[in-house]
């Protein structure tokens, strides 16, 4: 069994196990319901694994449904990009596909019936007066003029504001609760907005549309959910939720239980901040590889079941803490050391010259393709008289712990030979070096020396004759700061933007990675986890998109 198949233990599996042993649940249902008014990010992946994998580990059901009842906000755009970044992160939900908007007509009746039972009026106040009214929660509100409206007068407005005939914001249904309650969600909340906007699934049938805390407690109810698990944020307004089941004939009154969202260094994860930077232009768009969402993850090349193991890792609690983002890339390192082939890429290139290996020779050496991996065999790299290094492995004067090349200095060539470094040519006008010199060792193929001298630096190379051209792209993390949602008064949380969060470089590539495809993944040795991109990288013209580092740089800042 893998890893993130394990059941970790928390409070919910606990609430669970305890209700199928009392027997108040033959079986559990859960739902993961994004609104869709923009793309999922790593938060949502939090409850999508919590949900879905709750249903899996009980053999129970887990519903997707969209809570899609604020017109002006959705888009058909968020459903399918919502349906494939669920599908993505591998998990099912068969014919369990529901919408709020499926249950519009019922929610009408529902609502009618609260207005029947004297639990519900049409009120006139303006937005102003209605919040002056509502109080503060050391303070009880104050009811409406109109909290004692006839009956008979409340369902004659409500059906006048469904068919149309006034503004938006002209009327509000609200809920008679306790203008007096200490939480302000229960002093007559908002049930029913007027709203004429157009609908991406209803089109222009609805000029009403029911308040959030109102749909989502039907449509649990409706589709039978047992477990409502929510984020913490909505535990003020379970209260609501339980009030609102118990005044109306459903067919059942699920349990919400709330658990802590994720919050994560050096990121956002407020879909209204996320959309800023894309409307603003500051990303490139939802899928930006910078970007939490899941769609920007998938692109920068993290995988399915590395999140699935992040989820798995940080748990699930009832506190709020902040998870190192150091954690996820540990996880998509951890499974790419395992599984990405190797290869050899120079982003910073120089040319280095082997001055005594022969002129127009090239022969091929044996690259290992994954040491973790023996079945993952061997290629062959060609080598020749002029190569490509890094830039940083040469320094003219160098301090004496620097084990790479400088002159008079031996180092390994990766699968190659045993180097000494003989000077190097600079630019006259910039004094910028142009070429690294050196000669080799014969005696030395595949980079062991038979009298057992030993040398302590190795470097990585690519023949300079054979080397694919190739965009690359380094990413970096998006904010400079671990807490870019803390910023003083005046302040804006895109003060906090890492100005070197991408950098792109004409990197050369091992001639191996001409062939690489869309979403093929690599070690870059010595560098990182890199990604051919799944957009714009092509065969024989490669653009690679940094996954992660080798190790976590900013852990050493």
């Amino acid at each position: 069994m893998a890893a993130e198949d394990v059941p970790v233990s928390n409070f919910i599996r606990e609430i669970i196990d305890r209700d199928l042993a009392d027997g108040k649940h033959a079986s559990i249902v859960t739902r993961f319901p994004p609104e869709p008014n923009g793309y999922l990010h790593i938060g949502h992946a939090k409850s999508i694994c919590l949900n879905f994998g709750l249903a899996r580990d009980y053999n129970g059901q887990c519903n997707l449904r969209f809570d899609d009842t604020n017109p002006s906000a959705e888009d058909v755009e968020y459903v399918d990009s919502i349906i494939e970044d669920v599908r993505w992160l591998g998990f099912d939900w068969g014919k369990n596909l529901f919408f709020a908007s499926d249950y519009f007509e019922q929610m009408v009746a529902y609502a009618e019936d609260m207005i029947r039972n004297g639990k519900a009026y049409v009120c006139t106040l303006t937005p102003e007066e209605f919040k002056e009214y509502r109080g503060v929660p050391t303070r009880p509100g104050l009811p409406s003029p109109w909290r004692d409206r006839p009956v008979e007068e409340n369902l004659d407005l409500f059906r006048r504001m469904r068919a149309g005939e006034f503004a938006d914001g002209q009327y509000v249904l609200r809920a008679k609760i306790d203008m007096a309650s200490p939480n302000l969600h229960m002093r007559d909340p908002a049930i029913y907005r007027i709203k004429h906007a157009h609908h991406h699934r209803t089109g222009d049938r609805w000029c009403i549309y029911p308040m959030y805390d109102f749909a989502h407690g039907l449509e649990d109810a409706v589709e039978g959910i047992t477990h409502s698990i929510c984020t913490l944020e909505f535990e003020v307004h379970r209260p609501l939720y339980d009030w609102l089941l118990d005044q109306l004939d459903v067919p059942c009154h699920p349990q919400q239980i709330e658990f802590a969202r994720l919050n994560l260094t050096y990121t956002v994860m407020s879909k209204r901040k996320l959309l800023e930077l894309v409307r603003a232009g500051t990303v490139s768009g939802w899928d930006d590889p910078r970007m939490p969402t899941v769609s920007g993850l998938r692109r920068r090349g993290y995988t399915p079941a590395s999140i699935r193991e992040f989820c798995r890792r940080i748990g699930v609690t009832k506190t709020d803490s902040l998870t190192d983002i150091a954690l996820l890339e540990h996880c998509i390192r951890e499974e790419l050391n395992a599984t990405a082939p190797r290869v050899m890429a120079v982003l910073d290139p120089v040319k280095l010259v082997v001055t005594n290996y022969p002129e127009g020779q090239v022969e091929m050496l044996e690259g290992v393709n994954n040491p973790e991996d023996p079945a993952a065999g061997v290629r062959q790299v060609p080598f020749s008289r002029e190569l490509y290094i890094e830039r940083d492995d040469f320094m003219e004067e160098a301090p004496n712990k620097y084990f790479r090349l400088k002159p008079g200095q031996e180092v390994r060539l990766r699968y190659g030979y045993l180097v000494t470094c003989t000077g190097c040519r600079k630019d006259s006008a910039t004094g910028v070096v142009t070429e690294v010199y050196c000669t080799y060792d014969p005696a030395t193929r595949g980079g062991n020396a038979p009298d057992g001298r030993k040398v302590k630096g190795t470097i990585h190379w690519v023949a300079a004759a054979q080397a694919l051209d190739a965009e690359v792209r380094l990413f970096d993390r998006l904010f400079n700061v671990e807490r870019p949602d803390d910023v003083p008064e005046g302040g804006h949380f895109t003060d906090h933007l890492n100005p070197d969060s991408v950098k792109i470089v004409r990197a050369k590539l091992e001639p191996s990675l001409a062939q690489a495809l869309a979403g093929d993944r690599f070690q870059f040795e010595r560098t990182g986890y890199f990604m051919a991109d799944a957009k714009d990288s092509k065969p024989r013209t490669p653009v690679f998109n940094r996954i992660v580092p080798l190790r976590d740089s900013w852990a050493k800042s």
